[in-house]
């Protein structure tokens, strides 16, 4: 028989907000305290590797420019939008991420620099294997950060939707014993049992011929809840506040994140990726590839910002990718696998305006291994404090084992 948790993880299931809900849904809605949102924890995964120093530019490092004479972002000038956007007199963002610096003035945008995984791999796949499962260099932890944390924090009234992937399958950093769910698009409202089930009639039948009592009844509750949909139409949704998201797969799944958060689902965890951002030819500088990829992300991220409005006091967006890349550029106006990277955080209980972390420096003898930017904060680091004061989970032990988590030596970036 295939379980409730096959399904959930196998299917694509959306919710919309409606006047009318299946029970679960008013219980997740009566679990919200009156006055209060629901926080919840949004997190994105460049894959690919993206250029932290051709993001958050270090331009008072004069070696920066040495070190990248084709692709460096030129330092700011003054009503230029062909040079890095002034941050704090040090640091500079990218001229493609120009929303996302009024987020920073705003103080509702924190940049978290020379940040990322400790463990050396310069492997796509191990470093994001690492970097999802929260364990880096430990291949047989079986379950992902953002699970743990499910199964670690308290939550009165359970919703199958608590954890929520944008994607055809559930991403190593939701597998695990808690609820979790992968849908590729809100407006397919078909879920289709596996194939080596060899059920006729879809998931439908399977739940009508189970004599597990809870377990129909669990059925017949995300049965109405797809039912809702299909007499809906979620490609009507109108983003709040004038928000106009990109048109790009990431756009949206970000503007879907957007409107499962509004619908009361019991959301509490989103995870979205986006590609592409591994460059080892033609990355660009002020335009390109990668300027590119940071105009659909800047554009994004600034989207949902304003189509959230007033309830980004209980949000929080994390960026994270497995690793950055070299400090020089190589031959073919690209680089390559590096180390160290940046991180963003964004949302109300941010303290933003501030570039985090301790610069090491870009001098020969500051690079690691020579190479590449050294890594000063681990991004453990990062992802306890939102876990911890965002989300309100003191099991960081759990959350992240092996990991000797100190809340007196975070960073600050996030308000208590």
């Amino acid at each position: 028989m295939v379980t409730r948790r096959v399904f959930l993880k196998g299917g694509g299931v959306a919710m919309l907000g409606c006047s009318s809900l299946p029970l679960f849904l008013q219980r997740a809605v009566a679990a919200t305290p009156a006055g209060a949102g629901k926080k919840v924890l949004v997190v994105l995964f460049q894959r690919g590797a993206s250029d932290g120093l051709n993001t958050v530019i270090p331009y008072m490092e004069t070696n920066y420019y040495r070190l990248r004479p084709s692709i460096a972002i030129p330092r700011p000038k003054s009503g230029s939008k062909d040079a890095a956007l002034d941050l704090d007199g040090q640091f500079g963002l990218h001229p493609s991420l120009e929303p996302l610096a009024e987020l920073f003035q705003q103080k509702q945008l924190a940049i978290v620099h020379a940040t990322g995984s400790p463990d050396s791999t310069r492997s796509h796949f191990d470093a994001q294997d690492y970097m999802e499962a929260g364990t880096p260099g430990v291949k047989s932890t079986t379950d992902g950060w953002l699970n743990r944390h499910l199964q670690t924090a308290e939550v009165e009234q359970e919703s199958p939707f608590r954890g929520v992937a944008l994607g055809t399958n559930l991403p190593r950093i939701l597998h695990g014993t808690a609820s979790a769910v992968a849908m590729s698009d809100m407006r397919q409202f078909q879920v289709q049992a596996p194939a080596a089930s060899g059920a006729a009639g879809g998931f439908e039948a399977i739940y009508a011929q189970t004599v597990d009592k809870a377990l129909r009844g669990t059925g017949q509750e995300t049965f109405e809840a797809i039912d809702l949909l299909r007499k809906a139409n979620p490609g009507q949704y109108q983003a709040a506040n004038g928000a106009q998201y990109p048109r790009s797969r990431f756009g949206q799944s970000l503007m879907q994140i957007a409107q499962m958060i509004k619908a009361s689902i019991g959301l509490e965890v989103a995870f979205l990726d986006s590609g592409g951002w591994d460059h080892h030819t033609n990355e660009g500088g002020i335009q390109g590839q990668l300027a590119n990829l940071l105009r659909d992300l800047g554009q994004g991220l600034a989207a949902f910002h304003r189509d959230m409005g007033d309830r980004m006091a209980d949000i929080t967006v994390v960026t994270m990718s497995e690793f950055g890349r070299t400090a020089h550029e190589n031959g073919n106006r690209g680089t390559d696998h590096g180390h160290a990277n940046c991180m963003f955080v964004l949302g109300g209980g941010v303290a933003g305006g501030k570039v985090y972390g301790r610069w090491p420096g870009l001098e020969r003898e500051q690079l690691y291994e020579g190479r590449d930017l050294a890594l000063t904060t681990d991004f453990r680091t990062v992802l306890a404090e939102i876990v911890e004061r965002q989300m309100g989970n003191h099991d960081i032990h759990s959350v992240f084992p092996g990991f000797a988590s100190d809340p007196k030596k975070y960073l600050g970036f996030h308000k208590a």
